[in-house]
């Protein structure tokens, strides 16, 4: 989602752009590192669910509102990556499915690597849904904002489009040729 506006400061306002993407992002996984890292001290722990779909049945046989702030929260862990993760990648001309699947791939294997760190970490256990569900929230928040957010940006954030600085001719004059040289016969 990065750079924002071509002009004067348009580079320095990409870079702004990236920098605080990059800060959030660190900020995010920090606090998520804390939530599902760290040791319970409950007196029993589930067993591991590796069955799809099984805990969330589970949730929904508690009822309602019970449901919805279980599933919720799972969902809701990881959403800000989906708009994080584009913004510290910085780029606005993108193809909106390539920028889905990275994102929504590097939101599973994060969820897989925290899943797997909660094996040795007292009181947690792994739980194949909260993988679904925490992907999930990845793709719905990318989709939700990603894509209308880079549209914004490439107008220049005002509604305008955007005048593209002009390139510095890099060449170095025409490529040089050699004139035919006949076979000897």
């Amino acid at each position: 989602m990065g750079g924002v506006r071509q002009g004067s400061g348009g580079h320095s306002a990409a870079i702004r752009f990236r920098a605080a993407g990059g800060l959030l992002l660190v900020a995010h996984l920090l606090l998520v590192g804390w939530i599902t890292l760290r040791p319970l001290d409950v007196p029993w722990v589930s067993a591991a669910n590796v069955e799809p779909l099984a805990g969330i049945k589970a949730d929904l046989a508690l009822g309602g509102v019970q449901a919805a702030r279980r599933i919720g929260e799972s969902v809701l862990l990881l959403a800000p990556l989906g708009v994080l993760l584009p913004l510290a990648g910085g780029r606005l001309e993108v193809s909106p499915w390539g920028s889905l699947v990275r994102t929504v791939a590097a939101g599973a294997m994060l969820s897989l690597g925290i899943e797997l760190l909660q094996t040795g970490v007292p009181g947690q256990v792994v739980d194949i849904d909260s993988l679904l569900l925490n992907t999930f929230g990845v793709a719905v928040a990318h989709v939700a904002v990603v894509p209308a957010a880079r549209a914004r940006l490439r107008r220049g954030g005002d509604g305008r489009p955007r005048v593209p600085l002009p390139r510095e001719d890099t060449s170095q004059g025409p490529t040089p040729t050699i004139p035919r040289v006949g076979i000897a016969p």
